[in-house]
């Protein structure tokens, strides 16, 4: 029975999260709506988040392009006897998959564990309470910035990241294994379609959504002082990564079946 109960209390504590979480993403849309938000503050964020995450993530999806390209190399030069449809494997993998979720995963860690932080000091220091007794609404304030710039922000990391996924690929099929560039370059083009760019471009905006809904929502319920800032900022990163991993299996599947990609 001992089992019963706390399977019960699990499963009621987790739904009354999910609840709130809903409440807070549906109170984010309509200030969103209403268009009563910080315009500055978004802008700020927008470069915090955006901007500032360039260089991480640019280094990340290089050095993932290259490897790439050197495993199917490999691989291929022992099936085939020469190293073939590099720069397919390549594209097709930055493009659906490796650029979004890298990108998603390198930010659930650099900006939704400072977002998470941000907000939970500011919780467990009454500073929300303050605007609350100011008159300032804390979603307006702190969460629609961070909704925003985010699903503006993240989409843009993306296409950076596979650029620079495929054009690490090119540096090592070039200068590593003397494949001609021109090889390369049709490998991907003969055969990548514009559904495969839309792709993993649709799924980074759910990430993006997943990141800064677990970090705001976990920041305006910390609790506990210092050490429930760290609790909260390490549950952000963990539920956001595994979150990210579990819906792009779910996503792929509905996006291959709506004939996207």
């Amino acid at each position: 029975m001992k089992i019963f109960y706390l399977f019960g209390e699990y499963f009621i504590e987790l739904s009354t999260e999910l609840g709130n979480t809903f409440k807070m993403f549906l109170q984010v849309l309509t200030t969103f709506f209403s268009g009563k938000y910080d315009k500055k503050n978004t802008v700020y964020q927008m470069v915090s988040i955006g901007v500032k995450s360039i260089p991480v993530i640019l280094l990340t999806s290089a050095f993932t392009g290259m490897v790439l390209a050197l495993q199917t190399a490999y691989s291929t030069r022992n099936i085939f006897n020469e190293p073939i449809y590099i720069g397919s494997v390549v594209g097709f993998s930055i493009v659906k998959e490796l650029g979004p979720v890298l990108t998603a995963v390198v930010l659930a860690g650099r900006v939704g564990a400072a977002i998470a932080s941000e907000l939970g000091t500011m919780k467990v220091t009454e500073q929300i309470d303050a605007l609350y007794t100011l008159g300032t609404n804390p979603i307006r304030y702190l969460a629609v910035p961070r909704f925003i710039s985010m699903l503006v922000m993240v989409p843009i990391l993306t296409v950076f990241a596979n650029v620079i996924g495929i054009l690490g690929g090119f540096f090592v099929s070039v200068y590593k294994l003397g494949i001609a560039p021109v090889v390369y370059q049709n490998d991907i083009l003969d055969y990548m379609r514009t559904e495969d760019l839309f792709h993993g471009f649709i799924k980074s905006v759910f990430f993006a959504l997943i990141i800064v809904t677990t970090a705001c929502y976990k920041g305006f319920t910390c609790e506990g002082g210092a050490e429930g800032v760290g609790r909260a900022t390490t549950q952000t990163v963990v539920i956001s990564m595994v979150m990210i991993l579990v819906s792009d299996y779910f996503l792929t599947a509905l996006l291959v079946m709506f004939g996207i990609g």
